[in-house]
């Protein structure tokens, strides 16, 4: 009968795919390698071949996970309900400052990788469109035009891409007491006491 190691010896999958990534964003696709790896976690190579069929099977398990939490998840915070456009945009906003919704540092990561990845790019692009329509469709959906909604989308999206690769520097309590003012300017509406209070409360309790 064939001995399986246990668990603890061989880790989860959860636990190659948080320490690929973390790799990724560290130092790029060509350090995701097994064997370093392998050392991060404290496993033997043997272990990661429980998990993962060869190094690309790894690769595309971790694009897979990036589709899910950052488009998927984007989209769906997009969905939440909404009175008006800047509550709606609150609600995006949610994601920028929340890693468990959107992992900012894994997106710019992601697009340094598919720089010199074809077949990356095209998921990318297939992304950055869902992401483009579902945003759009929010200010479509409180009476811009849809050629106001493509330029504050645009606009939108390239500040936050912009954000993430300048890494600025600011404490979260600086960058939520601005939020107001940037979603004033995203939107041409200033926001009410009422939705800016709700998405402090969601934020200042964390």
């Amino acid at each position: 009968m064939t001995q399986h190691p246990p668990s603890r010896l061989r880790g989860s999958e959860t636990l190659w795919l948080d320490a690929a990534s973390d790799l990724l964003c560290e130092a790029g696709i060509d350090a995701v390698k097994i064997m370093p790896l392998a050392k991060r976690v404290g496993l033997s190579r043997p272990s990661f071949y429980w998990h993962f069929k060869d190094r690309e099977a790894l690769l595309d398990a971790m694009v897979q996970r990036w589709e899910a939490k950052n488009t998927d998840g984007l989209i769906t915070r997009i969905d939440a309900y909404a009175e008006n456009i800047c509550e709606a945009i609150f609600n995006l906003f949610d994601c920028w400052l929340n890693d468990d919704l959107f992992d900012s540092r894994l997106d710019l990561a992601i697009r340094n990788w598919a720089r010199t990845d074809t077949s990356l790019q095209q998921r990318l692009d297939q992304a950055d469109a869902q992401r483009r329509i579902a945003i759009e469709g929010i200010f479509t959906h409180f009476g811009y035009s849809e050629t106001e909604a493509e330029v504050r989308t645009r606009a939108l999206l390239f500040a936050q891409t912009g954000h993430s690769s300048m890494e600025f520097q600011e404490s979260r309590f600086k960058r939520l007491a601005r939020i107001p003012d940037y979603v004033e300017v995203f939107t041409g509406q200033r926001p009410s006491e009422g939705d800016v209070g709700r998405f402090m409360s969601r934020h200042l309790a964390e």
